[in-house]
């Protein structure tokens, strides 16, 4: 038997290719959109693609089932499980199998068993793998989605939270309480494959660790130790981190079906006149350093440097609207591979940024300041302060007179800003606070500056802060 694992460190997402050397065919399990790295392995390793293995609609990334299934005529083998609301409507023209609890498909001489685990969404279903070309009677592990991860446990309130589907948060962790329990009682031996690692939205804590066992999960992972469901329910809802808004927009594409890319598909670069119109039919992106975009940057756009494209696209980029970038030529096609994973679809193009700078254009500027510079106007209130960090890092600590305002929400907050003050924004190092800024300046606020160094260099002065009371209880 042969066992892959590809990991997408922007995305954590994980996804493996498990593959019969005997009959040299193989099936992806929760493939990405990025398909050409598992046809590049299996190239490599003498095997055929002959099916996918999904286990649930996907919400934080675009699936490449639909991909490889047109590409290669891979079988699709998805969830028929849940209401009729999250079943796929894609597969009509596909060699395809919805699979219930209790089926198994073999690909080759491996077989793979279907265990319907609901909770984190109610179609979730896991996948257990024998191998038996190798003589085994027994499976060896389970592939389980977004349902167990290594020190966690899928998230049940995606689908209110990012969906607004009202009312599903409750009733999905009491699924996810009695999904958790047959999950402990497998087989302790069984190897645990996950769908996410450490840095996903998906569950709170998870380990960066790529596999574990059904017995060290069972002894280790916090959300494995409740015997009580209305205590588990509790823990389980409570703190989980901020649903990116882009998860309903993915939840859609994946259950419909994301537009097929084919092999060759790639992107241009456009003429710097073209700028200006873009800037008012689409969101533009500058990827250019912020240092360097703080210096000079044209009115209306937005940056996020490579680095940070995929964790905040989705949360500022409009979907309904064309998409463009400002960056190196060399740049635009793995910029547009990350934003095509999170279901940005239409990316018209991209102007060089050198050619940008030269131009003139790039005329709009904003300043900079350390605590040093800031603490005075910032503690006598001469300045508003928007702290742009997460929930759990404003509760652990902040600076008394911020406004806690999560970037990722920033867009749609902007109507409750001031106009007639100057804004200082801030986060834990100053790289979000610097991407908060593009975002006030390109929604009209032009008196903005970014606290250097933020909370960190903040505390490092010696400048005073507080935490967040905890809540009454009644």
């Amino acid at each position: 038997m042969l066992l892959k694992y590809f990991y997408d460190e922007k995305l954590a997402h994980a996804s493996y290719m498990v593959g019969c050397q005997r009959a040299k065919e193989a099936v992806i399990v929760d493939p990405g959109r990025d398909i050409e790295q598992y046809l590049a392995m299996a190239e490599k390793e003498g095997v055929k693609i002959v099916a996918v293995a999904e286990t649930h609609i996907h919400a934080d990334y675009v699936s490449g089932a639909r991909e490889l299934a047109d590409r290669v005529n891979a079988k699709l083998y998805v969830s028929d499980e849940g209401p009729a609301e999250w079943k796929y409507l894609y597969l009509a023209g596909y060699d395809s199998m919805p699979v219930h609890d209790g089926d198994h498909f073999m690909v080759g001489n491996i077989r793979f068993d279907v265990v319907h685990t609901p909770g984190h969404t109610p179609e979730s279903i896991s996948f257990m793998l024998t191998d038996q070309g190798g003589g085994a009677n027994k499976p060896m592990g389970i592939f389980t989605g977004d349902f167990v991860f290594v020190g966690s446990i899928g998230r049940p309130d995606l689908l209110e939270e990012a969906t607004g589907l009202i009312n599903t948060a409750e009733p999905g962790a009491r699924d996810l309480f009695k999904s958790a329990e047959r999950f402990k009682s497998l087989p302790e031996y069984l190897q645990v494959w996950p769908a996410h690692g450490a840095g996903s939205a998906c569950g709170k804590g998870l380990g960066a660790i790529p596999s574990s066992t059904v017995g060290y999960e069972k002894r280790f992972n916090p959300s494995l130790q409740f015997n009580d469901e209305d205590e588990f329910v509790h823990y389980i809802l409570a703190d989980q981190p901020e649903a990116p808004k882009y998860f309903a927009v993915m939840k859609r594409v994946n259950k419909e079906g994301p537009r097929i890319l084919g092999a060759g598909h790639h992107h241009k670069m456009l003429d710097v006149a073209g700028l200006a119109g873009a800037v008012q039919s689409g969101t533009v992106v500058d990827l250019t350093p912020s240092p360097e975009f703080a210096k000079g940057h044209v009115d209306g756009t937005i940056n996020i440097p490579l680095s940070m494209l995929s964790a905040w696209a989705g949360w500022l980029v409009d979907y309904e609207r064309p998409t463009y970038l400002i960056c190196q030529p060399d740049q635009l096609e793995e910029a547009a591979r990350l934003l095509h994973k999170i279901g940005i679809e239409e990316i018209t193009g991209a102007f060089d940024a050198n050619e940008v700078r030269s131009s003139g254009l790039a005329d709009e500027v904003y300043s900079t300041g350390t605590p040093q510079d800031l603490s005075h106007s910032v503690e006598a209130g001469d300045v508003k302060l928007l702290d742009v960090r997460s929930n759990d890092e404003w509760k652990e600590g902040h600076i008394e007179q911020a406004e806690h305002r999560f970037l990722g929400r920033l867009p749609k907050d902007l109507d409750e800003l001031p106009r007639d003050e100057k804004l200082v924004v801030q986060c834990r190092s100053g790289a979000r606070s610097a991407i908060a800024a593009s975002v006030l300046q390109a929604g009209g606020f032009k008196d903005v500056v970014n606290l250097t160094g933020g909370y960190v260099a903040w505390k490092s002065a010696g400048l005073p802060s507080v935490k967040s009371r905890p809540a009454m209880s009644s």
